[in-house]
């Protein structure tokens, strides 16, 4: 028997229950050839009863089959696998499974997850033995199934012979998670702790990843999270959001910080309103101590969590999956092998589908520009890649480190464009050259070298200004042409003279991807956007472009949509651009400025700068100071 530890759960003291208790051995000698016996899943694996059957040499212990749902632990130990004794059947293609699938040691089961109870409860599988991971009973007698709730009891309903394996270590929850003692036939103690998986280290890379998600990420949302460090860092860039709620397959350490900080109250919810849902949880000993008798998290079948209907009553759900690889049509192939829980195509389709269905909800799939070997994560194509996910076409955002690109109503050569932009600098070209000759781009698209690794990602800023419309702040992206485009085209033709001198009808292709092609150091355009991140409609945009090349003075411009005049933007602008300018050795600004363009005038003179004005044939040449 296990002996205390930090990690173990108090219980009540041991009565009735414990004449039912054997040995391992005793339980395996039960065992026929032939059996279908069911496993518990993931960390409520029963492990002590998995070992001795997989040590043990008994000829009675052949040709026998394993079902699980999620395989993290020792059922999927490819030593100990041998087709003639057992041969797991899973329902799951992450983790270390793969490999035994692969290798053809392992059959995988494809299913939508939340119809996989029916199969069980029609007997579609049939089931002769549960060997299932429980709480010791309490004083009513009744045991708790812990960290997992999915088949456990319509495989038990069915089963000729029902196996508990009390562990100590596994915490007491709440929800669908009770079950007698009586309905167990045989009682075995665990000699071992349950599955602990430690916290996910986060690189600066995540950490830009996740900012960039929580951006997009409201007050009042629901989210569903997954293993790895995309959410260990997402989760901390979430902590400043209120009324958060939680509906997910897995529950890690990472949602218990939103739930403890107050972050995640779950108080929007529209069913198990103020609980976090869940099925399974996975982390470290904190967390199983913290889910011990915690009513603020509720486990439920994976026909209710898994289910798009009940997913999509939750306003404004988030579905935030991660990606393996995107092209630049936006397909994207998933994760495949160690690491990857709860994100292969079974496992996130029923989110994606809820996400779609909920009101206000949105899809996000996120991945770092490149992989740990250096190899590109955006690609020219990604079919010849194995796990793809089908919807491409219905996915919301795509996120890196290096921003945001909203897929809604791009064409593929808008989609390819922006998805270059959020690639890593040093990948652009190719995939310039390439996109070029496939012709997905324009034959004719610009590209500075320079510009990729000269990006001011810094450069991120949000005010709210009169009549509260709230304004984001970047710097402009190749990818802006066509927002560009638009902003000119709804500028009056006064607005036009005044900006250029004279009445220009036309902003085509060739014309504007020569403005938003900026290398940030000879030339710097900010661009504001109003609209939710990845997505906003460009509404303003101040630039300088230096005289000549390293010359310390620079000619300013600044474009402020007529539907957002008069609200304080263009000072605003001017503010953000002084800084920038002086970064790079840029000490004056020129404008020339039309004598009947009194709004420039008077926007130059409320930011204060220190000015000489020349006037001259109806213009005024403006010399400001910026020192």
């Amino acid at each position: 028997m296990a002996t205390a530890t930090p990690g173990r759960i108090a219980s009540s003291p041991k009565s009735t229950w414990k004449k039912r208790l054997v040995s391992p051995d005793a339980v395996l000698e039960r065992i026929r050839p032939g059996m279908r016996i069911f496993i518990g899943t993931g960390v409520a694996e029963p492990l002590t009863l998995v070992r001795h059957l997989k040590a043990a040499k008994a000829g009675n212990l052949t040709d026998l089959e394993l079902f699980q749902l999620v395989s993290l632990g020792h059922a999927i130990d490819q030593t100990a696998l041998d087709p003639h004794k057992y041969r797991l059947k899973t329902f799951f293609t992450g983790w270390e499974v793969e490999a035994a699938i692969t290798e053809g040691m392992a059959d995988f089961i494809p299913s939508r997850y939340y119809q996989i109870p029916e199969l069980f409860q029609s007997q579609r599988i049939p089931i002769d033995v549960a060997f299932v991971q429980i709480t010791a009973p309490d004083r009513a007698g009744f045991c708790s199934l812990g960290v997992c709730v999915d088949v456990a009891r319509q495989a038990m309903a069915q089963a000729k012979l029902v196996v508990g394996e009390i562990n100590p270590f596994i915490p007491r929850t709440f929800g669908d998670t009770f079950v007698r003692v009586d309905e167990f036939d045989l009682l075995v103690e665990s000699t071992e702790p349950p599955l602990y998986f430690e916290r996910w280290k986060v690189d600066p890379v995540y950490e830009r990843i996740g900012a960039n998600v929580a951006a997009m990420i409201e007050d009042g949302a629901c989210i569903a999270f997954s293993i790895g460090p995309l959410y260990e860092a997402l989760s901390r860039h979430l902590t400043a959001k209120r009324d958060l709620g939680i509906h997910t397959p897995f529950f890690f350490d990472s949602l218990m910080d939103l739930v403890v900080g107050g972050t995640a109250t779950n108080r929007g919810k529209d069913i198990y309103r103020g609980k976090s849902l869940t099925s399974y949880a996975i982390g470290t000993r904190t967390l199983m101590r913290w889910l011990n008798n915690n009513p603020l998290v509720e486990f439920q079948s994976i026909q209710q969590v898994f289910n798009p209907f009940y997913i999509s009553r939750n306003r404004h759900f988030v579905a935030v999956m991660q990606a393996r690889k995107v092209d630049l049509s936006g397909r994207i192939a998933l994760h495949t092998g160690k690491g990857n829980v709860g994100s292969g195509p079974a496992e996130a389709i029923d989110f994606f589908i809820g996400a779609q269905l909920s009101d206000g909800g949105q899809t996000i799939f996120a991945l770092p520009s490149r992989n740990r070997d250096g190899q590109a994560n955006i690609q020219i194509s990604v079919r010849d890649y194995p796990n793809q996910f089908s919807l491409w076409e219905s996915v919301d955002a795509i996120v890196t480190e290096h921003g945001i690109v909203s897929m809604k109503g791009k064409t593929v050569r808008e989609r390819a464009q922006a998805l270059i932009d959020v690639a890593h600098p040093d990948d652009r070209a190719a995939l310039i050259d390439e996109a070029r000759q496939r012709r997905i781009i324009y034959p004719d698209q610009i590209f500075i070298a320079s510009s990729g690794h000269r990006y001011p990602a810094e450069l991120s800023f949000r005010h709210t200004f009169k009549n509260g419309v709230e304004v984001r702040f970047r710097a402009v992206k190749p990818s802006d042409e066509e927002g560009m485009r638009r902003l000119f085209y709804r500028l009056s033709d006064e607005t036009v003279f005044s900006r250029y001198f004279y009445l220009i009808r036309t902003m085509p292709h060739d014309e504007i991807q020569e403005y938003v092609n900026v290398d940030y150091q000879q030339s710097l355009s900010i661009v504001g956007l109003v609209g939710k991140p990845g997505e906003g409609r460009i509404i303003a945009e101040a630039r300088f472009d230096r005289l000549e090349d390293n010359a310390p003075s620079a000619e300013f411009s600044i474009l402020v949509d007529e539907s957002y005049q008069n609200l304080g933007i263009g000072p605003h602008l001017c503010h953000l651009l002084i800084p920038l300018a002086k970064e790079r050795q840029i000490h004056a600004f020129t404008a020339d400025v039309l004598s009947h363009n009194q709004k420039m005038l008077h926007m130059v003179a409320k930011v204060g700068w220190r000015v000489k004005a020349r006037f001259e044939n109806g213009i005024y040449r403006l010399d400001i100071d910026l020192k």
